[in-house]
């Protein structure tokens, strides 16, 4: 039989526990058994000033932050809403019912400011690799590295040709912030000095960005995400950030081998990865630090104009000099 038709009538009091509405097997729940954010009040406090009103609990924040990175919500208007209305994301950023979600804008401010004055993400990362070494996860022997696209939100229609970009011409006073971080890594190995080439387009709102066809497609800006990952159970144990320029992921490799070595005294043995890391320097570095390479060689023995290739060539080890096509030896 049809039931009696219900009206929506506000109650004055409610029996709630967001606890009880959390299915045990959520991944939030999996998740936060291994979230430990109890440093970072005291890593942050000398970035808050002494005055003024109080400032929302970093530790919300910060957890906000995995909710957005769990499900893949990149936009901070969208995870503030999907927090305000999500029970689960409620209850692992440590909201009750009635608190109030941050304004998107909060992030922006944090991101740009104490988050990065800080360096607080890239502690917080540490800290996290350090509890995988002390669960005995990472053997920091053998290694793996490899580099991913991140395309940019930039667009080509707001970018400067090589032939029309003068760096000298920039007033970094009045440029833009992006424009000034842009100015302050050019320098660098990892970005502006990875590479003599000038980039066919420089982004203006990001210009950090590579204009790149690495995916045998239309032309993007790009950054590329360099990672080591020790091998025995795929813990990703560093990150760079890098030019989408093959010498600069190359680089990124070197600074990661090095930083894991003195912040985690790992005893790197070998290290696994593709073409683009073993030209001859690359190999040379790894071997001069006893690293075993299990990287295929960059072979640029075969030519495509016509001219004689290292192949052509024959070894006389008697004489301990090589004979060229015509005979004649090499001195």
């Amino acid at each position: 039989m049809l039931g009696p038709k219900h009206e929506a009538q506000g109650a004055l009091f409610y029996e709630f526990s967001i606890e009880d509405h959390v299915p045990q097997d959520h991944l939030l729940r999996s998740v936060d058994r291994f979230v430990d954010l109890s440093g970072i009040r005291q890593h942050l406090a000398p970035f808050y000033s002494n005055a003024g009103r109080p400032s929302i609990d970093p530790e919300r924040l910060l957890r906000m932050l995995l909710v957005g990175y769990c499900p893949g919500i990149r936009a901070g208007r969208r995870l503030c809403e999907e927090v305000h209305l999500n029970l689960a994301y409620r209850w692992f950023c440590r909201f009750d019912l009635m608190d109030r979600v941050p304004d998107h804008s909060t992030f922006s401010k944090n991101r740009h400011g104490r988050f990065r004055d800080s360096d607080l993400l890239r502690h917080l990362f540490e800290t996290t690799v350090a509890g995988c070494i002390a669960e005995g996860l990472v053997s920091g022997q053998r290694f793996a590295a490899d580099a991913s696209l991140i395309e940019a939100d930039a667009n080509k229609q707001n970018s400067t040709a090589k032939e029309d970009w003068h760096r000298e011409a920039i007033n970094p006073a009045d440029a833009p912030r992006a424009v000034r971080e842009y100015l302050e890594v050019l320098d660098d190995a990892a970005f502006g000095a990875a590479t003599t080439v000038e980039p066919k387009f420089t982004s203006h709102s990001d210009p950090s960005s590579q204009w790149t066809a690495a995916r045998k497609g239309p032309a993007f800006f790009a950054c590329s995400t360099n990672y080591l990952i020790d091998s025995d159970n795929a813990v990703i144990v560093d990150v760079e950030a890098t030019r989408s320029i093959r010498q600069a992921g190359v680089g990124s490799v070197r600074t990661m081998l090095a930083r894991v070595k003195d912040m985690f005294d790992l005893h790197r043995e070998r290290i696994i990865a593709d073409t683009a890391y073993g030209s001859g320097p690359m190999l040379g570095w790894l071997v001069d630090r006893k690293i075993a390479p299990h990287i295929p060689v960059i072979d640029k023995a075969g030519r495509t104009d016509g001219t004689w290739s290292r192949a052509d060539f024959e070894w006389d080890a008697g004489n301990n000099q090589y004979i060229c096509p015509e005979g004649e030896a090499l001195k």
